[in-house]
């Protein structure tokens, strides 16, 4: 006699398929959320970078020109 826990369930594979799909679109939303967070801290950085090493250059006195 065949064990009957071992036949296939069509409900438990339709459930298993809608939870894959499920959980596929929230990894794709939280992987999508991580990278633009991840870019828009570069940007930032980045920003304050070029900030910082040109605000000495950027508040040095305008040069006269020569008269003649």
């Amino acid at each position: 006699m065949s064990n009957p826990w071992l036949k296939k369930n069509p409900f438990l594979s339709m459930w298993l398929s809608g939870a894959n799909a499920v959980a596929g679109a929230a990894q794709g939303r939280a992987r999508s959320s991580v990278k633009r967070s991840a870019a828009t801290a570069t940007r930032q950085m980045t920003e304050a970078m070029v900030t910082a090493w040109s605000t000495p250059f950027a508040a040095s006195k305008p040069r006269r020109k020569k008269r003649r």
